[in-house]
């Protein structure tokens, strides 16, 4: 009768009082409910656009709403439909399942992100092909990654260096996984993916038959390296990392000319260099900084840690040469768990050997600088 006689007008106003009443109501009984249910789905068909967002945006503030209700609010409040998905307190499944099937990229991200995800939900969040939403995956940390999630999530890392980042922040996330995405991370990060091949068997790698037919020796090996990087030679590191490697040029470059080094760590300890042999290459390669003792000693440490298996592992992953998920196997799994209790590589090594060490190639270096 108020549409016949009023116009749209008063139906645009009868909308916001009621749903303004409902959300200040608080928790609504369930005849209530009904009743306004059955006042707001007449209501919004006919009101103006305007006024249908902003019921709708009042209406999302509501402590209580049936999923007919949430409906509504989805259907009407325009822009506003992510502030609503993220800030309301609870969400049907069959809302959230509506916003992820109609293919709505940033709603179904910010659902992504919410904490009351069911396994309904969370199955079809990770069928999305889209980078926004398995970035909002991997920061949730909530989300368990194991089985087909951890695959899907460790698959993604290799594509976007946002999800990789995320990842590696995660205390739950075997950070071996990150290897492909070794060169998109920031060097703490680099430091959890190799300690993350601390005392853990891995499998054959392939690039292992490589190392074992090169001729050279460690300690012309690193005698070259020291030579080229005193001299800033880079361009000649470059070549020779090529040639040992099977690296492209673009990726030995970059890691020529990174100055944290723990790239070339890697290559270091997958060629079965010692701690000393390798610190004295590393020493010249580092930032010449505050923290350069420091970095030392954490690489003085994981060089007892890793094996030159587990690095030539890493350094075939680079190459796209393995299968990461081999590495959840029970077998493959890290002997040691990291706990409170366990020493880590990322915070510094208080080993004596390895501080006499640093300490010699620091008068080493500090004497050819003079």
């Amino acid at each position: 009768m108020l549409i016949k006689t009023g116009g749209v007008d008063r139906t645009n106003t009868l909308l916001i009082a009621v749903c303004d009443a409902y959300t200040r109501r608080g928790k609504a009984t369930a005849p209530e409910m009904e009743q306004f249910e059955a006042l707001a789905s007449r209501l919004f068909p006919v009101a103006g656009p305007q006024a249908k967002a902003k019921g709708a945006a009042i209406l999302g503030r509501a402590e209580v709403l049936s999923p007919a209700l949430e409906r509504l609010v989805v259907d009407n409040i325009g822009e506003d439909l992510n502030t609503f998905l993220s800030g309301a307190k609870d969400l049907s499944e069959a809302t959230m399942l509506g916003i992820v099937a109609r293919y709505d990229v940033p709603g179904a991200a910010t659902i992504a992100a919410r904490t009351d995800l069911s396994n309904a939900v969370l199955a079809k969040l990770f069928q999305m092909n889209s980078r926004k939403v398995y970035r909002a995956l991997a920061a949730n940390t909530l989300i368990v990654p194991r089985g087909a999630y951890l695959s899907a999530l460790a698959r993604s890392a290799q594509m976007d260096h946002m999800v990789a980042e995320s990842l590696a922040k995660r205390a739950d996330f075997d950070a071996a996984l990150l290897a492909p995405a070794f060169f998109d991370l920031s060097d703490t990060d680099r430091l959890k993916v190799i300690q993350a091949f601390a005392h853990r068997e891995t499998p054959v790698a392939p690039i292992k038959k490589t190392i074992e037919q090169l001729t050279v020796a460690n300690t012309e090996l690193t005698k070259a390296l020291i030579k080229l990087y005193s001299e800033n030679r880079r361009p000649e590191v470059t070549k020779l990392l090529s040639q040992i490697t099977g690296l492209d040029d673009v990726r030995c470059g970059q890691i020529a000319h990174e100055v944290t080094g723990s790239a070339l760590f890697v290559i270091l300890r997958a060629f079965g260099c010692s701690a000393y042999d390798g610190l004295k290459v590393l020493i010249h390669v580092t930032s010449h900084d505050a923290d350069r003792s420091l970095a030392l000693a954490d690489f003085a440490t994981m060089f007892g840690n890793v094996t030159p298996d587990s690095m030539a592992y890493l350094m075939s992953a680079w190459r796209g040469e393995v299968n990461l998920l081999e590495l959840a196997k029970p077998e493959y799994k890290p002997f040691t768990e990291t706990s409170r209790r366990t020493s880590s590589a990322l915070t510094p090594a208080h080993n004596s050997v390895a501080e006499q060490a640093i300490e010699t190639l620091a008068r080493i270096s500090i004497k050819r600088a003079s």
